[in-house]
């Protein structure tokens, strides 16, 4: 388990934070993935401003960010070995599990569902923010309701500033950590059943959980299919979306496309790991880091960049092979929902 240590940084704003969620107040906060927006998850009233927030639809469930794994007792009941395993082996870290609810979890969290989504953050700023939330309300079953910090659906946050842009006064406070070290969300395991079943790629991949369990998880072929696991946060067909319009292309096919594109003089964007093959004033062109990793770290940054100037389309590469697989899934979800209501560069939220 790679614990850091409690942070001091920001004292007076971890406690001003502790303050307005014990008051039903909405707060965003740092994690390693993306900013959450953080509510009480042991109170309806206020979870149901995330919902307000964010336009997210209600019968959509959360994931509870917890500060301990022995906190895992007051949210899940029946918890399994393997689930513990994990725990103890990757929190806190960019892994969600999900496990059957104790019974008094509200719906208002699980989305009405028997399961509940349960994570530990990698951020030492979430961390002290979590465990001073617990210490002043009285306990270790308390814990903070927290999707994506962002309008649902669009690009995710992995900055103050992006919450900052897309919720404003929504939000009481910002607790501002820097920069997201991972950039995506995390992996969700679904552990209700007797399988080990991944409802959404993460960069903790199948790999490292199938090393430690000795055996691969499963890939959920189709989490909207008829339910036989749980819904879970951000797999639906159109997620992570800019307003231009995107489209994900093999990269030798870039230069086909931009020279139509500018035969029909439209400004287009590109996000790729390699430079562009030629310069024009109608081509905006962002180069990514070419390891997963980094590209993952950067990509929500750069599809907001890319999507603030306006253009006509956005043309990102392809990513190929499993070490992608999580931000292949990211891509296209993006792509299925791009293309949404166009604003300039002025008035871009």
């Amino acid at each position: 388990m790679n614990d850091p240590q409690r942070s001091s940084a920001l004292p007076a704003d971890i406690q001003r934070a502790v303050e307005l969620l014990r008051a039903g107040e909405l707060v965003a906060f740092p994690t390693e993935t993306v900013y959450g927006l953080g509510a009480d998850a042991r109170n309806p009233e206020a979870v149901a401003k995330i919902f307000a927030a964010k336009g997210r639809p209600a019968d959509h469930p959360l994931i509870v960010h917890i500060g301990e794994i022995a906190h895992l007792e007051h949210w899940a009941r029946d918890i399994p070995e393997v689930a513990r395993v994990l725990a103890k082996a990757f929190w806190p870290g960019p892994l969600t599990l999900i496990l059957k609810r104790q019974p008094d979890v509200p719906d208002a969290v699980t989305g009405g569902q028997d399961s509940v989504g349960l994570r530990m953050p990698n951020h030492p700023v979430a961390l002290e923010l979590l465990r001073a939330f617990a210490d002043a309300t009285g306990g270790a079953g308390n814990g903070l309701a927290a999707p994506s910090a962002n309008r649902f659906g669009r690009i995710s946050p992995t900055t103050a500033q992006h919450v900052r842009d897309d919720l404003g006064a929504a939000v009481s406070l910002i607790l501002d950590g820097g920069p997201c070290t991972v950039g995506i969300e995390s992996t969700i395991v679904d552990l209700t059943g007797p399988r080990t079943v991944i409802l959404r790629p993460g960069m903790l991949s199948p790999f490292d959980i199938g090393r430690l369990l000795g055996r691969m998880p499963e890939m959920a072929d189709n989490p909207l299919a008829p339910r036989t696991t749980p819904r879970a946060s951000g797999s639906l067909e159109a997620h992570y979306a800019p307003r231009t319009p995107l489209q994900i292309m093999p990269n030798d096919s870039l230069p086909i496309v931009l020279r139509d594109a500018l035969v029909r003089r439209e400004h287009v964007a590109v996000l790729a790991t390699f430079p562009a093959p030629f310069d024009h004033p109608l081509i905006s062109w962002q180069v990514a880091p070419a390891d997963p990793a980094g590209f993952a770290r950067e990509l929500y940054a750069n599809l907001r960049k890319l999507d603030s100037l306006g253009c006509a389309h956005m043309f990102i590469e392809k990513p190929v092979g499993q070490p992608w697989q999580a931000i292949a899934d990211r891509l296209k979800r993006a792509a299925a929902g791009s293309g949404g209501e166009k604003t300039s560069p002025q008035d871009h939220p």
